[in-house]
């Protein structure tokens, strides 16, 4: 972790120098929070305004210069990959290996990952708090703090983030292996539907939908969110076009290397191609006999996934805009494949195990026979 500290500094150096050569949001965001507002409370609001709000007291009360205040948010971010190592580890058995390297260090090294929670932005405050949220939903009678601590940063930076990960919980819950009352899977399908009602109007009208006319408003934003982010850069991918899996493919994937839009978009490419190699290993007919018995954790990050991945794909089709949103949830996925890896690995274990037993117990009878074939001929003299 102390090496992982450093490289994600590092990596908050990287993002600063390209904002010495780039349009960054992060200058916006710094010009805002010193110049922008009167006080501080009127900064307080969701999206990009919680940014702003977060940054006010460091650079109007502690007069933090630019260069700090990205670091600061550097460090909210290196928060994040904490709590989703932490996460990791204790719900996974063994230190998984792939051609004789640790998959936990291999993700969490990943370089993109790294590069957008590495400055002042939604980036490293999202990724900070959902590692604080999903480390306290993994034992949420022991850790409120983290739970409330990080429902709340997430719904400021993105509601519907937060309510993609409630509804996954909620899923995980009422479906996990775990044995748990009927009456308390029913009050959590209660309480997740009633907040689901709660919570329709301001997610929708927070994306910008109409909630009285969801499915026109729909429409209309995504067409006009795909013509806005197309040719919002040089790196436009038409998805209109696309059926649902090669969107999703698209969105999880590429840049591949001939699609790369620049350097930086290289880089992903090596990174993109280690999450196809991981996506293969759960083509396989053990997936589905896992995870219909997989934990509620593993059913929840899945949901989340899944669900996010889908209503990101309808309005995205930069990729440039691609490579930064997703870093937000591919641990998501990375944990449903880890897990299953894991699985079949506890599985071979227990079969060597019963494999061993059973010539243990071979070896123990077939020495008990010979003891009583010795006994029955080795009789005394004079008897």
């Amino acid at each position: 972790m102390n090496k992982l500290f450093w490289y994600h500094m590092f990596f908050g150096g990287v993002y600063y120098t390209y904002t010495l050569f780039n349009r960054s949001d992060s200058k916006l965001y710094y010009y805002r929070a010193k110049n922008g507002w009167d006080n501080w409370s009127d900064a307080f609001n969701t999206g990009t305004d919680f940014m702003e709000w977060l940054a006010y007291p460091f650079v109007n009360y502690f007069f933090f210069n630019f260069e700090m205040t990205m670091f600061l948010f550097t460090w909210f971010g290196f928060i994040g990959f904490i709590y989703f190592y932490l996460f990791f580890k204790e719900n996974l058995r063994f230190n998984l290996k792939i051609r004789g390297y640790d998959v936990i260090t291999i993700i969490l090294f990943l370089p993109n990952m790294h590069f957008w929670t590495a400055s002042l932005g939604k980036g490293a405050v999202i990724f900070g708090g959902l590692g604080l949220l999903i480390y306290g939903l993994s034992q949420p009678r022991k850790r409120i703090p983290h739970l409330l601590i990080g429902a709340y940063v997430s719904y400021m930076v993105r509601p519907h983030i937060l309510v993609a990960v409630l509804i996954g919980m909620a899923v995980g819950f009422v479906l996990g292996k775990e044995k748990v009352p009927i009456y308390q899977k029913v009050l959590v399908s209660v309480i997740g539907l009633v907040f689901s009602i709660i919570m329709y109007d301001k997610i929708l009208l927070y994306l910008g939908y109409d909630p009285n006319n969801f499915l026109e408003s729909f429409e209309e934003e995504s067409a006009l969110n795909a013509h806005r982010l197309s040719y919002s850069a040089g790196s436009a991918v038409d998805m209109s076009n696309y059926n649902l899996p090669m969107k999703l493919f698209t969105f999880w994937f590429r840049p591949l290397f001939i699609d790369s839009p620049n350097f930086l978009g290289i880089i992903v490419s090596f990174e993109n191609l280690l999450y196809l190699y991981m996506f293969t290993r759960i083509i396989n007919k053990d997936f589905i006999k896992y995870i219909k018995d997989a934990p509620a954790m593993v059913k929840m990050a899945g949901v989340v996934f899944i669900s996010i991945s889908i209503s990101m794909t309808f309005i995205m089709s930069n990729l440039g805009i691609i490579i930064r949103q997703k870093s937000q949830i591919m641990y998501f996925m990375l944990f449903v494949i880890i897990a299953f890896l894991d699985w079949q690995k506890t599985n071979k274990l227990k079969k060597r195990a019963l494999i061993y037993n059973r010539i243990v117990e071979e070896e123990r009878r077939r020495r008990e026979e010979v003891e009583v074939q010795s006994t029955q001929y080795d009789v005394p003299r004079g008897g």
